[in-house]
């Protein structure tokens, strides 16, 4: 590993995850800037609230697609699990602050999944029914959010202490958790008061809107 190929890595995966899969959601499918509605993130949630669910998928697909492409390219191009891992975390910083957005993005929930999908398919696919369950039960996708991502990193942390995969993914989840976790502090303080708006709710103009997104 050189330091060319970190940097190399951490510029493509960043490149990609600034790419406004949302804006271009919400400008396409209602000509609107999906900033100016709803939690005022571009992720998967707010386009949900905002545009339905049709849109809502293809918001989502993209988003998840911005993590898996670059660590993919990244496990080609380099057997470095540490160059795989800066991709990812670049990938799903650019998506939070991205470049072609005036630094306006989302929350990297959907990203940085797609990054650990890439990592390791089996383990990161095998969170998905929990995913599901918990917005199924709660109908609350910041439940999902910071469900899932601790869950993520502990599960990483667990296959590379017990030498089924390398120490670079174990440490990119926990990174990417923190983030996702941080991103979502106001999320956090809703649940905890019970006023966090349930699927259905929140997608009006910036002026009534709550914040939650992915």
């Amino acid at each position: 590993m050189t330091s060319w190929e970190l940097l190399a890595f951490a510029l493509a995966g960043y490149l990609v995850g600034s790419i406004p899969v949302g804006l271009i959601v919400g400008r396409t499918a209602r000509g609107i800037d999906i900033r100016q509605f709803g939690s005022g993130k571009t992720g998967f949630t707010n386009v949900l609230r905002t545009c339905g669910v049709r849109w809502g998928i293809v918001a989502l697909i993209g988003d998840l697609a911005k993590g898996v492409v670059p660590v993919l390219v990244a496990r080609i191009v380099s057997d470095e699990p540490y160059v795989h891992a800066t991709a990812g975390l670049a990938a799903a910083i650019g998506h939070d602050w991205p470049l072609f957005a005036g630094f306006q993005g989302g929350r990297g929930v959907a990203t940085s999944f797609g990054a650990a999908l890439a990592m390791n398919p089996i383990a990161a696919g095998a969170l998905v029914p929990f995913g599901i369950g918990l917005v199924a039960v709660t109908r609350i996708v910041s439940v999902m959010s910071v469900g899932m991502a601790p869950v993520l990193a502990l599960e990483f942390v667990v296959l590379s202490a017990t030498g089924r995969q390398p120490w670079a993914y174990a440490i990119y989840a926990t990174v990417a958790a923190a983030i996702v976790i941080v991103l979502h502090r106001e999320n956090i303080k809703r649940l905890l008061a019970g006023t966090e708006p349930r699927i259905g709710r929140g997608g009006g103009e910036r002026q009534a809107a709550h914040s939650v997104d992915t």
